[in-house]
């Protein structure tokens, strides 16, 4: 972390200072954001977790260890956040207002940063209707970026065409501008949407010349010379035009192969098993529509391995269906 950061940081959490661990610092920017999702040991340890990172991609935890709790910690809290980092001799104290009524403080020897990085190829979810199939690939590299950027410099958590492709996060005619993968009360704005970054076109038209879309090489150019709206969004309503479907199942391959570097979650033999079950019902669907021509894609959303949430495992049927012009795709949910 560069010092101009930590100076930051320092004002952002009391009692921070330059000398300590990094995964200090990732505390701050946690206060900073107002988010403490503390998880209670489970097991016989007193190693309590905080929230790091949570997506498909990764789980991470910042680990409080040999920890213990005084005060009122309110897990479901939303609102102003500041906290004050004492040592005294070998214990850390971080003492946490959230609001004006209610005061916690913890009680630990060290902090330190535990991840998981996992298999997201394969995850669908279908919170949007409409060209489901551009979603799906917007929150892939959603969850990516959001990897890259705050665990990127950790050893084996992303690799070089990975830090590559999160650049298409700042390309709107794919990202949450032309095809949010949530409702619009979900997402987070920037402050300009709008703003291309030029590296990413490059990449897009790296793309493009693999597959020898002339129209949209041309089109990318033009948008590199005039990073405008108007011109993404008409590369956008391109993306979604079957003649230019090559491209976009070049792309979903290639960071289909990326992910495919991590473990898949495992949930226990149990739930492993019956997981299975349902997504080789899923593949003998496809297989059903593959012998009458239909192309499919077999997807899944699964829910986190440590900390409980309210997303259960699904398997869907992405099938491909032909248009006139537009390349639209019908979702089919296998039944449990």
């Amino acid at each position: 972390m560069e010092n101009e950061d930590k100076l930051y940081y320092k004002q952002v959490l009391q009692g921070l200072s330059e000398e300590m661990p990094d995964e200090f610092f990732k505390l701050a920017q946690l206060v900073e954001v107002e988010q403490l999702e503390f998880l209670a040991p489970k097991d016989n340890s007193n190693n309590w977790r905080l929230v790091y990172l949570m997506n498909d991609a990764v789980e991470s935890f910042l680990v409080f260890e040999n920890a213990r709790f005084t005060g009122e910690y309110l897990p479901d809290y939303e609102g102003t956040i500041k906290a004050v980092l004492e040592k005294k001799e070998k214990e850390y104290i971080l003492v946490v207002n959230q609001g004006e009524d209610s005061v916690f403080t913890i009680f630990f020897e060290s902090l330190k940063l535990e991840i998981q990085c996992y298999d997201y190829g394969k995850i669908g979810h279908f919170w949007v209707e409409g060209y489901e199939y551009l979603r799906q690939l917007e929150y892939r590299i959603a969850i990516l970026r959001d990897k890259v950027d705050y665990l990127g410099e950790q050893k084996n958590c992303c690799t070089k065409e990975e830090r590559k492709f999160a650049l298409l996060a700042e390309f709107p005619p794919l990202n949450y501008c032309s095809y949010p993968s949530v409702k619009p009360e979900y997402v987070v704005p920037k402050s300009e949407p709008w703003q291309v970054n030029l590296d990413a076109i490059r990449l897009m038209k790296e793309l493009a010349i693999q597959v020898k879309d002339k129209m949209l090489i041309q089109m990318l150019a033009l948008y590199e010379q005039y990073p405008v709206k108007t011109i993404a969004k008409i590369i956008a309503k391109m993306l979604h035009r079957k003649r230019h479907l090559a491209v976009i199942r070049l792309l979903d391959k290639k960071l289909q192969k990326e992910a495919g570097n991590y473990p898949k979650r495992s949930f226990g033999k149990k739930s492993n098993a019956e997981h299975k079950k349902q997504i080789e019902q899923a593949y003998e669907r496809q297989k059903a529509l593959k012998a009458k021509g239909i192309e499919s894609e077999v997807l899944w959303q699964e829910p986190f391995v440590y900390a409980q949430d309210s997303v259960e495992f699904e398997v869907y049927v992405m099938v491909w269906k032909k248009g006139i012009l537009n390349q639209k795709v019908e979702v089919e949910r296998m039944r449990k």
